[in-house]
């Protein structure tokens, strides 16, 4: 047994914000959240919801391995789509936004990270709190199904991976459509002044 499988989410997870300049408590508590996309910082605001679902996502990134750079976000997102994200709709909206990114650069580790998902559980349904913080990460991969391995996809799992592959790819091109909007406009505006 690993030194990292002994300990509890908490101490997981305060490890995992400091190997990734997260800060203490993850700087959830901050207005304004930084993101890097490749080399663009992106900044928006850290709401509520953002919070809310976050919380289980850097506990996913802890048991599942995941990295928090380009290719690992992509996967983390496949693996929460895949095992769905309830009502937690800023989760949904990032994940298949990241998901279809994967799709487009790394299809094979997407796909990879949805059939491991599809075959284990997540903690979107669990109750956050100090009991889910104070179980081991042995204990949460274990409740989780994640000390199984993966079975080989079935057609199921594949037209699976369809449906949300489409439903992934849609919602990035939206995404992207609504980012280069007002850069368009500006361009647009300048060539009018201009003629």
């Amino acid at each position: 047994m690993s030194h990292e499988a002994t300990l509890t989410l908490r101490q997981a997870r305060e490890r995992y914000f400091e190997e990734n300049g997260f800060g203490t408590g993850g700087n959830y508590d901050e207005r304004w959240v930084r993101v890097d996309v490749g080399p663009v910082p992106v900044w928006f605001p850290n709401s509520a919801e953002r919070v809310r679902a976050l919380r289980f996502h850097d506990l996913h990134h802890v048991l599942t391995g995941y990295r928090t750079d380009f290719p690992g976000e992509c996967e983390i997102s496949a693996w929460e789509v895949a095992g769905g994200c309830t009502n937690h709709w800023v989760a949904w909206l990032l994940n298949l936004s990241g998901m279809g990114a994967g799709l487009f650069f790394m299809p094979r580790r997407v796909a990879k990270a949805f059939q491991r998902g599809l075959h284990t559980r997540n903690l979107y349904r669990a109750e956050y709190g100090e009991a889910l913080l104070g179980q081991t990460v042995e204990e949460m991969k274990r409740a989780l199904g994640m000390d199984k391995p993966v079975p080989a996809p079935t057609w199921k799992d594949r037209w699976t991976l369809v449906g949300w592959s489409l439903a992934a790819l849609l919602t990035s091109a939206l995404g992207v459509a609504l980012s280069l909007t007002p850069l368009a406009l500006v361009a647009w505006a300048l060539a009018n002044l201009l003629h």
